[in-house]
């Protein structure tokens, strides 16, 4: 059984519950607001460590970030590549709607400053049977993905959020790109989702690539045969959807880690996200095991044309 080492973004997130997230010029009352521990990957570590895995997290927090170290302490990751940086940990306010749909404005204070030693030291304990994670929240991407490819390990890379930084990515050298639409229209520079899945195949044939649809599902390539499949989603009622993309990608890598085929993995993906998006809250969210194999086994995904 591998490992997954982590480099992510640890946040703190203050979550306003509003009727309709505000437009250009708007202010909206929020009914109500919370803080929560999140951040794209201190999420994506605890729904991996959740699903099974092995976790390993490489980031850095400000001195207001105890809270987000016991985090990874309480779901069982290591958190010796974690370091604490001059600057304030990272954050994000997020509305969320009376649907569930939400708006998110993160910044990144400490996650920008990962030093790139602690980085080397985390690759150079990839073994054959690992993963390395990345998203887009921390600095160290590129070196990430150029030293891992020296050592001939697996990388995976969520372009999450989508910024200008990822065009200088040596994306060809990864072996899983995990995008939503929007970010698959901005890294492809095309006006559709559908467009944007053809073109990031056609620049990137030899790596796997999963875009992830919301309740409309996802579609995924595998680059070894060249296959394509979309799949649906669970029907399940949202409330907040604030961390359903970080379970999906969490329980993904878990399962991945474990030696199980892409599309073998999809299923328990999707019903994870899918019951992230019942409860309020990033970490709070995240599924348990039991919960999403329960879920797995009550609805079959319908299969989507492609």
């Amino acid at each position: 059984m591998g490992k997954l080492i982590n480099i992510g973004s640890l946040c703190i997130d203050r979550v306003y519950k509003v009727p309709n997230i505000a437009a250009q010029g708007e202010t909206v009352t929020s009914a109500s607001w919370a803080t929560f521990s999140g951040g794209k990957g201190l999420n994506q570590s605890i729904a991996a460590a959740k699903a099974g895995a092995s976790v390993e997290h490489v980031g850095c927090v400000g001195l207001d970030g105890d809270e987000l170290i016991a985090e990874l302490g309480k779901a069982g990751i290591s958190s010796r590549f974690v370091k604490v940086g001059g600057a304030p940990s990272g954050h994000a306010v997020i509305q969320v709607d009376e649907d569930g749909r939400n708006s998110i404005v993160i910044s990144a204070g400490a996650n920008r400053q990962i030093d790139s030693e602690v980085i080397q030291d985390a690759i150079l304990r990839l073994e054959d049977t690992d993963w390395l994670l990345l998203q887009n929240e921390t600095n160290g991407i590129a070196e990430a993905i150029e030293l891992a490819a020296q050592e001939g390990k697996k990388v995976a890379i969520n372009i999450a959020p989508a910024d200008e930084r990822m065009f200088d990515y040596p994306l060809s050298k990864v072996a899983l790109i995990i995008v939503n639409e929007l970010e698959a229209m901005a890294l492809s520079s095309k006006p559709s989702p559908k467009l944007a899945f053809d073109s990031l195949i056609k620049a990137y044939p030899e790596v796997d690539i999963v875009l992830t649809l919301g309740e409309e599902g996802v579609w995924l390539y595998r680059a070894k045969d060249s296959a394509r499949k979309g799949m649906g989603s669970f029907n399940i009622d949202a409330t907040d959807e604030t961390a359903a993309g970080d379970s999906f990608i969490g329980y993904l890598m878990a399962t991945l880690v474990a030696g199980r085929d892409l599309h073998e993995s999809i299923t328990l993906a999707s019903a994870a996200g899918a019951l992230a998006t019942t409860k309020a809250g990033a970490v709070d969210s995240i599924p348990s095991l039991d919960a999403v194999e329960t879920l797995a086994g009550e609805q079959e995904l319908k299969t989507l044309d492609l």
